[in-house]
């Protein structure tokens, strides 16, 4: 190896060692908020972070994935564009800057800057408050509260999340027990494996 390899080769593995973790990590730390995993379709970028993080809140991952992980914020975006109408559009983007503009009143900051701990603070707050204006009803009371399209934005959106996760892959293979039916066909069978026939 001569002077000028060796020179171009310190360099490159220099270059490689500084510029590669070290600048994901300049990057990561200039992001203002995390990426998203979707493009969105319906809200705006500020409103869809906001969802993503509301929807992992409600149905964080654990040993089972949680809410991002099944694509959860995608299925709202595309449920608010594709299905809802336009009345009920106007009610959920007023329900979010509410939720936004009341963190802001009464922390400081905006949902999206507030400490995960404060984050998951505020939704409950606005969860029980809404569960005690939802009335009687028992643990599932919520679900019925605010006919007409006036339920309380956060329970709108534990509907929706609940939705989403429960209909997607993850949500029916790896929480919900899955039997797919009808199931396959198996036209030849030895008798002795299935015991006796069915009778319908």
């Amino acid at each position: 190896m001569n002077r000028r390899e060796a020179i171009q080769r310190t360099a490159l593995a220099l270059g490689y060692a500084i510029s590669a973790p070290a600048m994901v990590g300049v990057l990561n730390g200039c992001k203002a908020s995390p990426e998203l995993s979707f493009k969105p379709v319906f809200f705006s970028e500020p409103q869809a972070q906001t969802i993503a993080e509301l929807s992992e809140i409600i149905l964080p991952k654990t040993t089972t994935p949680g809410a991002k992980d099944a694509g959860v914020p995608g299925f709202i975006d595309s449920m608010l564009k594709e299905v809802y109408s336009k009345e009920a559009q106007e009610k959920f983007i007023e329900g979010l800057n509410a939720f936004e503009e009341d963190a802001k009143k009464t922390l400081g900051d905006g949902f999206m800057d507030l400490k995960p701990e404060q984050r998951v603070a505020h939704f409950k707050k606005h969860h029980d408050e809404a569960l005690a204006a939802a009335g009687k009803g028992g643990p599932t009371g919520w679900w019925n509260a605010g006919k007409d399209g006036d339920k309380p934005f956060v329970l709108k959106m534990k509907e929706l999340t609940l939705l989403g996760f429960f209909t997607s892959q993850p949500g029916a293979t790896e929480v919900l027990q899955y039997k797919q039916v009808p199931g396959p066909y198996h036209g030849c069978v030895p008798l002795a494996e299935v015991g006796k026939a069915w009778a319908t």
